[in-house]
Formats: C-alpha cells, sequence, structure tokens
C-alpha cells in the first residue's frame, strides 16, 4: 500500500474519531462549568416558600419549596436574584459555592405591595381606595395582654380604646372616628372574626359585675386569644365600611387568626411569667397631716369635745398609727404566667394549625383570687390540584373563669384613715376593734365568680367556575355560655351583730348565645390591556338566638349553702329573657382601575333587620372610592425624582345603624311585681311604634399619601367628616300615658370630623442595624348640630347644639369666700340661689382634643427593640369629684392642705368641717363635686409597650429557632392628673397594671 492510501486511510477513520474526541473535550469542560445550587431561605420566623431565584442575564429561574428549599443550575461566575413581596431583592455572586443560604429582610418600600384583608375581598395596600388601619401579630405578640383591644392603643390613628379597669377580665371602650349615636349603647363598631360577625354584647348582668368590673361588664372579647390572631383590620370610611351597609355605621373591626403555612412540619412553644402593679396611686395625707386636719375640721365646727364616733381622734384608736392603705389593700403584685403551643405545616395543597394557651393571672388585691384562660385553635386550608377547589375551616374555643372578690378595694384604700387599727387581731381573725372599725377585708367574704365558654367555628369555600369567576360562600357559627354570681354571706359583717345566714344572699345570672351566618358570593375579574374590571355580589343570612336568666336569692339556713339556690328561703327572678335577631342583607362591589393608576370603587348594600317594624325593615346603604396613583405621571417623577409613592383618595357614602335592641317596636309586656290573689299578671312595659327606622351616618373623606426616597419616608393626611342623623332615641312622653318615653326617631344630627396624620420612616437601614419609627396624631371633633326643641326635652341639662356629646354642664367655680371661707360659684339667674336647673350652665367638654402614639422598631443583629408611647391630649374627673369632703373622716389627698384658715386667705380649698357646717358641707357635696373645680388637666404620655428579644444565632442550633425576650406594658406615665390614673379617670376604680414579663419563644 502506498502512502497516499495510508494517508486516506487514516483521514477517512481516524480523523473523526479525533473530531468527535475534541467535541466530548469541549462538552465535559462546559458541564464541568455548571453546577446545582442549593440551599435554603428563611424569613427569621421559619422556612419562605415561593421566593423566586433566578440568575441574572440568564433566562433561568426556580422557586423555593414548602420547605424553603430550591435548587437551580448556574455557572461560577454567575449571581443569584432572590426576590420575594415585602422582602428586599438580594443579589448573591455564586462564586464557585455549591450551596447558598439566605435569610430575607422585610422591605418597607415594599409595604403597599401587602395585601389587607378588606372584609369581603382582599386589596394590595397602594390601590385601596377607602381608610383602612391594619396591626399585625407582629406587633401583637409583643404585648402581655389578654384582650384584643389593648393591642390597638395608641397605634391607629381615628382609634381611641380606654381601659375600664385593671382587674382582671375588664373591658375596654373603643371609638372609632368619633360618637356618633345620642345613645351611649349606640356606638359600638361591628366585629367580624374570621368573616363572622362576632356579638359584643355583655351577656353578664351588671348588678351582679358593677362592683367588681365596672363599665359593661364581662367583655366578651375576651372570648378572642390575642396570641391566636394574625392580623387586625379596621374599616373606617364610608368605602369601607359600606359594604357591610347598617353595621358598619361606627367601623368595623376585622380580626383574622393564625393560619397554617406551606412547609415542612414546625412545632412552636411560646410561655412568659410577669409580674404587676398598679401604675399609680393617689398621693394622700400621712398620720399627722390627717390628725391636724381632723382637729381643725372640728375647731372649724366650733367642737371641742370629740364625738364618740370619732374614733380616729377621741383617742380609741392609736393617734401615731400609721398604715399606707392603698399598699395594703391594691399594693400587691399580680403574677401573670402563659404558655402556648402550636404545630404546622402542609404541602401547597393542605395546609394546617394547631395551636393551644393556657394564660392564669391573679390580682393586686388581697386573698387568693385569679382569672385563667385556655384556648384552642384549629385551621385547615385546602385546595385541589387544579387549583379550583378552595377549602377552608376555622375553629376556636375559649373558656375562661375569673374568680374575684365581689368589690373593688380602691376606694376603701383611698379613704380609709392612716390610723386605723390593724386588720388582723391575734388570734389571726379579722380585727373590728371592739365594733369600732369597719375592717375593709370584710369585703373579701364576698365572691365574684365568672365562667365564659366561646366556641367560634367558621367556612370559607369558593370554587372557580370558569376562569376568572369564583363562586365563594361564607359560614359561620358561634356559642357563647355565661355562668356569673356573686356571694354576699352574713360573715361580711361585724360577728358582734349577731346576723346569721339568713340575711345572706346569693344572686345569679346564667346567658347564652349563639348565631349563624350564611354568605354565598360571586365573583369575577377581567383585565383587558390597561384595564381591570372587579365584580363581588352576595347575600347575607344571619340569626342570633339569646337567652338569660337572672335571679336572686336570699336566706339561707347555713352560709356553706349559699350557692344552692333550692336551700334559700326567698327566690326572685329578676330577668328572664328569649330573644332572637335575624338579619338579611345584599351586597355588591365594583371595582375598576385604569392603568394601576386610577381606581373607582362603588359598594352598595340593601339591609333588612327584624328590629324595625313592617315597611321599616329594609334600608340601602351605599358609597364611592376613588384614587389616583399620581406618582407614575411623566410629569411628576421628572419635577420630583424623590417621590417613590403618591395617592390622592377620597370616598363619600352612608352608613346605618339599628344597634337599639330587639322588639323595641312592639308592644311589650312583663311579669307584674306584684300578685293579685296569688296570681302574678301582665303589665306593659313599652308602646307600640312600627314607624321608627334606621339611623344614617354620612361619611366624606379625603386623604394624600406620599412616599419619598423609595419609601423610606411615607407619610399620610386625611380629612373626615361624617354626619350622624334619623337618632333613634327614646321620646319623652306626659306621665298620663303610663309611660316616660316611646322609642322612635329624632330628627336630630351629630358631626364628627377630624384630622388623621401618619408617619413612617426608615431612619437607619444597613446590613446589622436597623430602625424605624412610626407615629399617627388624631385631631377630631365632634358636635351636636341640630336637635329639635332640646330646650323642652328632658336632654336640655345633658346636650348643647353646637357643642359636643360628650360635655357636661356643671357649676362655674368662682373660687372661695375670703370671709367665710366657702366655695362659691355662679349664679347664672341672678335669684340668689345656687340651683341646678338655673346654673349648670358652665360646660365642660371630656372628649379628647387629640391623642396618637409613637412606635419606634430597632434591630441590631440578632437583637431587637421596640417600645411605642401613647399620648392624649384631654381633660378629666380628678379625686375631689369622688364626694370626700375633707375633715369628715375620711383621707384625702395631699394637694388638700391648701386650705382656707383664716379671714382673707386665698387658697385652693375651702376650711375644713366635720359635717357640721352646713354652708361648707352643702357648698361641697351639692356644688363644688359637680363643679368645673373637679375637672382639670388629664393628659399623658405613657410607655404603652416595650419590648426587647434576643434570637439566639440558628448556626448555634440547626433547624431551631430560639428567641428570649422582655416586655413591658404600662411601664411610665408621665401626667399632671390630679388623681389615680388619667386613661379612665374612674375614681375608686382599679387603675390598669404596671407589666413586666420575661419569657422564651422556640420553634424547630
Amino acid at each position: 500500500m502506498n502512502k497516499y492510501s495510508l494517508f486516506k486511510t487514516w483521514v477517512v477513520i481516524e480523523l473523526p474519531k479525533l473530531y468527535y474526541l475534541f467535541f466530548l473535550c469541549c462538552i465535559s469542560g462546559v458541564y464541568a462549568q455548571n453546577k446545582t445550587i442549593t440551599g435554603t431561605v428563611t424569613d427569621g420566623n421559619g422556612a419562605l416558600p415561593g421566593v423566586t431565584i433566578t440568575v441574572k442575564g440568564k433566562n433561568i429561574s426556580s422557586l423555593s419549596n414548602e420547605n424553603g428549599s430550591y435548587a437551580i443550575i448556574t455557572s461560577p461566575t454567575d449571581i443569584l436574584v432572590f426576590s420575594y413581596i415585602g422582602y428586599k431583592t438580594v443579589e448573591i455572586a455564586v462564586n464557585g459555592r455549591q450551596t447558598i443560604n439566605l435569610l430575607m429582610q422585610e422591605d418597607a418600600s415594599m409595604l403597599q405591595e401587602v395585601t389587607i384583608n378588606a372584609g369581603y375581598y382582599s386589596v394590595k395596600e397602594k390601590e385601596r381606595t377607602g381608610s383602612i388601619v391594619r396591626i399585625t401579630s407582629k406587633d401583637i405578640e409583643k404585648q402581655p395582654v389578654t384582650n384584643v383591644l389593648a393591642t390597638l392603643q395608641g397605634r391607629m390613628a381615628g382609634v381611641n380604646i380606654t381601659q375600664a379597669t385593671g382587674v382582671p377580665g375588664g373591658g375596654f371602650d373603643i371609638q372609632i372616628r368619633g360618637r356618633n349615636s345620642i345613645r351611649t349603647e349606640g356606638n359600638t363598631p361591628l366585629y367580624i372574626v374570621n368573616g363572622l360577625p362576632y356579638a359584643s354584647d355583655n351577656l353578664g348582668s351588671t348588678a351582679i359585675s358593677a362592683p367588681i368590673l365596672p363599665a359593661a361588664g364581662i367583655n366578651p372579647l375576651n372570648n378572642i386569644n390575642p396570641s391566636d390572631v394574625e392580623s387586625i383590620e379596621i374599616l373606617k370610611d364610608a368605602d369601607a365600611t359600606a359594604i357591610y351597609g347598617s353595621r358598619g355605621a361606627n367601623g368595623v373591626v376585622l380580626i383574622t387568626t393564625k393560619k397554617g403555612k406551606v412547609g415542612k412540619t414546625q412545632f412552636s412553644i411560646n410561655s412568659y411569667t410577669g409580674t404587676g402593679k398598679v401604675t399609680r396611686t393617689l398621693d394622700l395625707l400621712n398620720t399627722q397631716q390627717y390628725i391636724e386636719v381632723r382637729e381643725e375640721a372640728f375647731a372649724n365646727d366650733g367642737i371641742s369635745v370629740y364625738p364618740t364616733y370619732a374614733n380616729d381622734i377621741n383617742g380609741t384608736w392609736d393617734r401615731t398609727r400609721y398604715t399606707d392603705w392603698q399598699n395594703e389593700l391594691i399594693g400587691g403584685t399580680a403574677l401573670t404566667r402563659s404558655i402556648d403551643a402550636a404545630v404546622s405545616g402542609g404541602s401547597t395543597s393542605t395546609q394546617f394549625l394547631l395551636r393551644g394557651t393556657n394564660y392564669h393571672e391573679t390580682t393586686v388585691f388581697p386573698g387568693d383570687f385569679a382569672y385563667g384562660k385556655s384556648a384552642v385553635l384549629l385551621n385547615v386550608n385546602h385546595q385541589s390540584d387544579d387549583n379550583k377547589f378552595q377549602l377552608g375551616v376555622s375553629a376556636n374555643y375559649v373558656a375562661d373563669k375569673n374568680n374575684l372578690l365581689g368589690t373593688d378595694l380602691t376606694r376603701e384604700a383611698a379613704i380609709l384613715a392612716p390610723n386605723a387599727p390593724a386588720l388582723y387581731n391575734d388570734n389571726g381573725k379579722l380585727n373590728w376593734e371592739n365594733g369600732t372599725f369597719t375592717n375593709p377585708l370584710r369585703l373579701l367574704e364576698a365572691k365574684y365568680l365568672s365562667k365564659t365558654k366561646g366556641l367560634i367555628v367558621s367556612s370559607d369555600l369558593s370554587y372557580t367556575i370558569i376562569p376568572d369567576l369564583i363562586l365563594k360562600t361564607q359560614l359561620g357559627y358561634s356559642d357563647t355560655h355565661v355562668q356569673e354570681s356573686r356571694t354576699t354571706p352574713s360573715t361580711l359583717y361585724n360577728p358582734a351583730l349577731g346576723l346569721t345566714s339568713a340575711i345572706s344572699s346569693f344572686l345569679k345570672n346564667q346567658s347564652s348565645q349563639s348565631s349563624w351566618s350564611i354568605e354565598p358570593q360571586l365573583t369575577w375579574k377581567k383585565e383587558l390591556d390597561k384595564h381591570t374590571l372587579q365584580f363581588l355580589a352576595g347575600t347575607t343570612f344571619q340569626e342570633r338566638t339569646t337567652d338569660q336568666l337572672t335571679l336572686q336569692a336570699t336566706g339561707f339556713s347555713s352560709n356553706n349553702l349559699i350557692t344552692n339556690v333550692a336551700a334559700a328561703t326567698t327566690k326572685q327572678v329578676l330577668s328572664n329573657n328569649v330573644s332572637m335577631y335575624r338579619y338579611n342583607a345584599f351586597f355588591g362591589r365594583i371595582n375598576y382601575s385604569y392603568d394601576g393608576q386610577y381606581f373607582i370603587n362603588l359598594t352598595g348594600r340593601k339591609d333588612g333587620s327584624s328590629r324595625f317594624g313592617e315597611g321599616k325593615r329594609f334600608a340601602t346603604f351605599g358609597a364611592i372610592g376613588i384614587a389616583w396613583l399620581f406618582h407614575k405621571m411623566p410629569f411628576i417623577e421628572k419635577a420630583l425624582p424623590v417621590l417613590s409613592f403618591g395617592k390622592l383618595r377620597s370616598s363619600y357614602g352612608t352608613t346605618g345603624s339599628d344597634q337599639i335592641g330587639d322588639y323595641q317596636f312592639l308592644n311589650t309586656y312583663s311579669p307584674a311585681t306584684e300578685s293579685y290573689q296569688g296570681v302574678v299578671g301582665l303589665q306593659p312595659t313599652r308602646l307600640f311604634n312600627p314607624d321608627f327606622s334606621w339611623e344614617t351616618n354620612k361619611k366624606i373623606e379625603i386623604a394624600l399619601e406620599l412616599g419619598f426616597i423609595n419609601d423610606r419616608i411615607f407619610v399620610s393626611a386625611a380629612y373626615y367628616s361624617n354626619r350622624s342623623s334619623n337618632q333613634l332615641v327614646g321620646i319623652p312622653l306626659p306621665k298620663t300615658t303610663g309611660f316616660s318615653s316611646i322609642q322612635s326617631n329624632l330628627n336630630a344630627t351629630v358631626a364628627n370630623s377630624g384630622w388623621e396624620l401618619e408617619l413612617r420612616t426608615v431612619n437607619i437601614e444597613n446590613k446589622n442595624f436597623k430602625w424605624t419609627t412610626s407615629c399617627n396624631v388624631s385631631i377630631a371633633k365632634n358636635e351636636l348640630l341640630s336637635f329639635p326643641d332640646l330646650e323642652g326635652s328632658t336632654y336640655a341639662n345633658q346636650y348643647v347644639l353646637g357643642e359636643s356629646l360628650n360635655i357636661r354642664k356643671v357649676y362655674l367655680y368662682t373660687g372661695i369666700n375670703p370671709q367665710t371661707g366657702v366655695y362659691q360659684f355662679r349664679d347664672f339667674n341672678g335669684d340668689g340661689l345656687i340651683t341646678a336647673g338655673a346654673d349648670r350652665q358652665k360646660i365642660v367638654d371630656a372628649s379628647p382634643e387629640y391623642f396618637g402614639g409613637v412606635q419606634n422598631s430597632l434591630s441590631y443583629k440578632n437583637f431587637e427593640l421596640d417600645f411605642l408611647f401613647q399620648f392624649v391630649k384631654q381633660l378629666g374627673i380628678n379625686y375631689n369629684n369622688t364626694g370626700i369632703l375633707p375633715g369628715l373622716g375620711n383621707n384625702i389627698a395631699v394637694a388638700n392642705l391648701d386650705r382656707w384658715q383664716n379671714v382673707g386667705d386665698s387658697a385652693s380649698f375651702q376650711r375644713y368641717t366635720a359635717g357640721f357646717n352646713s354652708a361648707a358641707t352643702n357648698a361641697f357635696l351639692n356644688n363644688y363635686v359637680q363643679s368645673d373645680a373637679t375637672y382639670t388637666d388629664a393628659s399623658y404620655l405613657r410607655l404603652k409597650n416595650i419590648s426587647l428579644s434576643y434570637t439566639l444565632p440558628r448556626k448555634w442550633f440547626e433547624n431551631i429557632n430560639c428567641k428570649f425576650y422582655a416586655q413591658g406594658q404600662n411601664l411610665l406615665t408621665i401626667t399632671q392628673f390630679a388623681g389615680a390614673d388619667p386613661e379612665n379617670q374612674t375614681q375608686g376604680k382599679l387603675p390598669p397594671l404596671r407589666i413586666l414579663a420575661f419569657g422564651v419563644q422556640v420553634k424547630f
């Protein structure tokens, strides 16, 4: 074979092999450069599923799964981009690594993308046309409280919340943008828990609870466990509330409980223990000062020989003894402990959550009294593989027990003489000091007990019929049972009196309330180019049944039988009521948006209520809301490059109210209090009037929202004006009719207007340190605009046209007569007499001028610090309103030492009297306590909440998140208020407690 043939053979056979070998080398080189990167994405609270991971500049992407894990093919020189709504976008260079784990941080500039609950629908924060404020579990869990309303104080513009008492289980008063109704009970907002209307009526009896739990007694919201709550949204303006029609006249409080999340099964345990002390006490006289006051009082009255009943000064009691009765009676330490455990997780199709909580709190009073609560929450969500069918079920069960003394000891602690005898004698029994001492601990013999069990079950079912068309139904059921009692045994009195169990009494209340609701809904959404149209239509069916029995039993053969009604010699049924409330409505909403800049929201609802007569049961309410995102306009982007967000929104609409109770339009009868020939008949209690109808509330609002420097500075300002008319009140009748009034509509109009300002700033933000500040200020005005024939009505001494509904008409205090040392007041009609009808003309407005809060959140590596200051500018009732006459044998405040003593003196308080100077006594008890002198500045600045936490580095414990924390509530109060507490101002009632708690939270 020649050389040419050999070469040809090599070219044909061997050369392709070389090319193939070269190709394999190239391919292997490429694959050697590309590797699969894996890792886990978390947010500090656990796995973060649904995070988008992309290779920068390439069409390669991946998503984190339910465990937060991901995998993506990259090359050593690639850059990974992690993005997720509400969190900062992060870019990380691969640099040859095979594993990249990431802890994502929330982004304040993305808050406008957060979806919020607007009731029957959800909307992005930036796209909402209505006024909605929100708090999430992130802030709720930092507060050691038992009532969800406590978590809102100072955090929301336009929402004013006050705590009624520091006694465990006590309630809160909430007003959303002021008082709309002349009736006090007609200003309660609508509560919605997981889509179910939640009754906020007190099922207890105030006749039983009032001595220990003031205001409305048992607070129904105690049945909602704060640690179970995921978020609370409050709807304020017409656009936000009109979807709820009449029920939203006073605002809507939406409470959403926690749900399971996609991810691996996760366990969590959270436990804390804490202590509680009274925030503030009165500065009272010591024994030396007290004796000086008493001696001067008798001297002023011309009495040199002290009466036999004046045991504090006549030598019967030790004149040198001193006891700080506030420390003895309300100065104890309340111990709190709470533990909750949860398990959650699930796949992309089914998620679950099971939580259990146990809470226990003692009191600051002497004795073994405590409040306890146990709660269980179960939530399950499921969606089909084709994502057409979705099901959500939530069940919440809460049982609490409140074992208290029968009477609040705060008043006793404030008025008891400082030299009063010891509480116990040498035998360890109550000391009555030979019948000269009414021992305050006798009140511990009377017991108050309440037991409440509440179940709330709600379910959401939805099915996508065709793309963009969804049929949805919300189902809800709630059942609440209350047992409440108060025992007053004969041991309450001095044994020397010889009283037996024949005078012992027992009050018992047993109530139940069940409610169900069904709300079918149909939603449709269509997007076409720059246009988006959404439609919602639905109907509501609701029924609520309430059953209450209250009775009193007296006379027992033994106090051991005091809770057995059958053992009583006398039994009396105080009330036995069964009522049913039915509600039906049709509602709809149309939302249109253009180019993501212009939004119009139309809402309508036709309500029907069983509380009105035939022909008046239905009413129609509606609203319109508009919004314009102007920051996207080219000329604004060019002129204001620092403006990252700008929205102008406005709304107008009407809502109504049927908060008058059941059967008010009917002739009603009740059993007569007396029998005739052994037969108990019926007596009329209400006149028939089927013509009254709904109260109407017209609302208008305009607001501006601005974000600067990528929303690191965010400002909003809103002005609102509401007009509530067609007031449902009792119209006075002549006594000859046998009735004092008849329920009807009054053509009176109440106005609420004001400004709400909010500011949120990201002050510092870097890799290790972040500091944000949020503040809100509300400036509100309440005014009675019209009231036909007000001067001739029974409300003439209560209201004034042009003034607030919260005013008090009082005497005008003009000072102390320098000659007599007695208080003086303005005689308006000049008749020489000071009388209530003619001379109580001074108007005092107790409405807050403004209120708000400032919150700061700081984080440094694994440390977090949050603190909130709450402030209120207002007038309040001071301690002189209690009616304690200086010199009469009760302790008084140190400030009362500035008194008149000699002719010509100028002082703050009149001459002392032991009760024998009728002029001084009447001036104080009849006039002074009802004058403007008892109203002083009750403004305050309070460190409402503080939370400090430290999270152990994750590298210490793999797959375990452990956080230690300290929390405080009501820690510091700065005020000039002349009383115990400027918040509730209720003299003789326990102020809110200063709480300090320490705890640990573990997730694994």
